[in-house]
């Protein structure tokens, strides 16, 4: 009998101005910081974080834009180096998974401190790895969830709100995905069969974005911290990163292995590319066609793109991305039946000429 499993970070700490914990977090596993960020994160908050840290200097880490193998030995190093014996994530989902890349090379604690809310990255032990073309290479695994994961949602406010945008169409996906992977049998990202919790949070991270993703996107561009706006983020964070890890994956994630292997669409981001593939999904599953037409409906209010088409696939692409997917997502056999190429390809472009009727309409 396969046991049921769930995992989760220590602690998840999240509001407006919540990195001033983080001096205290860090304190509680070492003295010295290494903070993984890019440049962009590093120019917006490092005299801030220094005023914080006082005497404790943390040891800012220049993250170069994608999570190689390379920038991860690049990165571990720097912790041979200097005196730093925490690592902190600062940032979007691949300074994070760097990040994350260095605690499994150099058996650190990490602390996640997110400034976007774009993807479920932040409490898993996933760090997904890519090659310097952009293409996921592969996937590396934490010993453990993060120690902490502290989400600011005053710097999530002032983000542009293409990312919350993304975080949603992540998030979103998750009830559909969980399903699929409890009702086939398949096993979630500690290999074991997902909890009733996990299905509980799928749907609790779906009912939420339904009720709130339209008030807290205006929040944003206005750049304010409000109810809808906690709301969202929690679920984009929180609430989508235990349902997929503890709950498991299904088309909709396993379609991001062949989206980003085309070039053309290198630009888009991750939850961007699970939008669609989540409007794949609903295609292959039998009786969604319903739900299809309404998701699509709820990705115009948003601004989510409707179909592989408005991510800037071509139709010459869509084999190439069917097949891909097919032969490296790892659970893509999480789903109702066993899929074929051509049925994955017929999918994508049916998605497509569906969205074009629905717009007509």
């Amino acid at each position: 009998m396969t046991l049921r499993k769930f995992g989760a970070p220590r602690l998840y700490i999240q509001g407006d101005g919540a990195l001033d914990e983080l001096p205290g977090l860090v304190a509680q596993y070492g003295r010295c910081p290494l903070i993984v960020a890019d440049a962009v994160v590093t120019d917006l908050l490092e005299p801030r974080l220094r005023a914080l840290f006082k005497e404790n200097a943390p040891v800012f880490a220049d993250f170069g834009g994608e999570c190689t193998a390379v920038e991860i030995d690049r990165l571990a190093a720097l912790t041979a180096k200097t005196k730093a014996d925490v690592v902190v994530g600062l940032g979007g989902g691949k300074a994070i998974d760097s990040a994350k890349g260095v605690r499994i090379a150099r058996d650190l604690p990490i602390i996640v401190c997110p400034t976007i809310a774009s993807n479920d990255s932040p409490t898993s032990r996933l760090a997904v790895i890519y090659t310097e073309s952009h293409a996921i290479s592969e996937v590396r695994l934490m010993a453990a969830n993060p120690d902490a994961v502290l989400v600011d949602t005053g710097l999530i406010a002032r983000a542009p709100v293409r990312f919350l945008r993304a975080g949603i169409g992540d998030a979103l996906s998750k009830v559909f995905e969980v399903a699929q992977c409890a009702d086939s049998d398949g096993l979630n990202f500690f290999g074991g069969r997902p909890t009733r919790m996990a299905l509980g949070i799928s749907r609790t991270c779906y009912d939420i974005l339904r009720e709130h993703s339209s008030a807290a996107i205006a929040d944003v561009q206005a750049q304010r911290v409000t109810p809808a706006v906690e709301n969202v983020v929690e679920a984009c964070v929180l609430l989508s990163g235990l349902a997929f890890e503890s709950g498991g994956l299904s088309i909709a994630h396993s379609l991001t292995r062949g989206f980003s292997a085309i070039p053309a669409i290198g630009s888009t981001l991750h939850g961007e590319q699970v939008a669609v593939g989540l409007l794949v999904q609903l295609m292959l599953s039998k009786g969604q066609q319903e739900t299809l037409r309404d998701i699509l409906g709820f990705y115009a209010e948003i601004g989510l793109p409707r179909g592989p088409s408005a991510l800037g696939c071509r139709m010459d692409d869509y084999r190439t991305i069917a097949r891909i997917s097919l032969e490296t997502a790892p659970y893509i056999g999480n789903f109702e039946r066993r899929l074929t190429v051509e049925e994955i390809t017929s999918a994508l472009r049916d998605v497509d000429t569906v969205a074009s009727a629905w717009s007509r309409n």
